[in-house]
């Protein structure tokens, strides 16, 4: 629980005022459904940069591009301490398939990376509605493959790999590693992250009715259109593109931060029990009074600092049990 108390709205106050600051600065701008894909992305960039600022320095940043079936795709390398071998941690930004990046996440990764050790990876997989299902996904299973083969040069052990990320990031994360089990990869792989996921794309339960309406980040009619975006003609029921409908077992361990005031709260809590009854190791971690992109605020919120340190925690005990 929060250590402070919540808002009449259900909100911790640092994540209002998170909140109540980003959507300040979006209403400085035309609604994104009013403008290019291309013009979304650049007012996306600007809009989240003031909170990209500060936080860890790394000891090496390096970018690379890695071969994968529809062409290279770039990665970028944080490395908190260039010291040798060490696990690494694969991270899918989200935005809805459709905007967002590397950077606009760039500090939830140094932040993961210096918290735990680890070098992390963040992808900068094909965005949609460009690029659509499953690209995305087959460009990140080649850049753990990748990682597989080559990373020793990047100071990467092979064997201890972990895969990452929040809301479209999380979707992706189970079904890379959906493709690597099927594949006979069940190694390649030792846990995932699983930040507020998007995993059900009918937009339609009483989180998105008690939360999709405004002010909690996200709404209903913003997640419909990013579902259409990646999914084009993919059946809302495929259970690679919507991995609520998919067979989990078998999988690798996961750790599900779930915010309580988020239109996705009840797909993530229904992803994390599902995995657990599958046989998979499922820690679910809910945080009162957060909503959807909660962990972007840590600069300003104790709660948002906590959950990067309790993941960061179970990342290295995981990838070093």
């Amino acid at each position: 629980m929060s250590s402070t108390q919540l808002n009449d709205d259900g909100l911790d106050p640092e994540i209002r005022r998170f909140v109540k600051l980003m959507g300040q600065r979006w209403r400085q701008h035309p609604p994104l459904d009013k403008v290019s894909f291309p013009e979304a992305r650049r007012i996306a960039e600007e809009v989240r940069s003031a909170w990209t600022r500060g936080g860890p320095q790394m000891a090496r940043t390096e970018e690379i591009m890695v071969p994968a079936p529809d062409g290279p795709v770039r990665v970028r390398i944080h490395d908190p301490r260039n010291d040798g071998l060490r696990p690494a941690f694969v991270y899918l930004h989200g935005g809805g398939w459709t905007i967002f990046s590397i950077d606009t996440h760039d500090r939830l990764m140094r932040e993961y990376a210096a918290r735990s050790g680890m070098i992390v990876i963040a992808v900068d997989y094909s965005l949609s509605p460009e690029s659509r299902f499953p690209r995305a996904i087959n460009e990140t299973v080649a850049v753990v493959r990748w990682l597989r083969e080559k990373g020793t040069s990047y100071g990467v052990d092979p064997d201890r790999i972990a895969v990452g990320g929040d809301s479209a990031g999380a979707a992706m994360t189970i079904s890379t590693c959906i493709k690597l089990r099927d594949a006979g990869e069940t190694d390649a792989v030792k846990a995932m992250l699983l930040n507020y996921g998007a995993y059900d794309a009918t937009c339609d339960n009483e989180s998105y009715k008690r939360y999709g309406e405004g002010g909690y980040m996200w709404d209903r009619g913003e997640m419909a259109a990013f579902w259409r975006n990646y999914l084009g003609d993919t059946p809302m029921t495929d259970p690679l593109a919507c991995p609520i409908h998919a067979d989990v077992r078998n999988l690798p361990p996961a750790f599900s931060a779930v915010p309580d005031c988020d239109v996705m709260y009840e797909e993530a809590m229904e992803m994390a029990e599902k995995l657990r009854r599958a046989g998979v190791k499922s820690h679910i971690a809910v945080y009162a009074g957060a909503t959807h992109s909660f962990l972007e605020a840590v600069s300003i919120a104790r709660i948002a600092d906590r959950a990067f340190t309790e993941a960061a925690r179970w990342l290295r005990d995981t990838l070093n049990s």
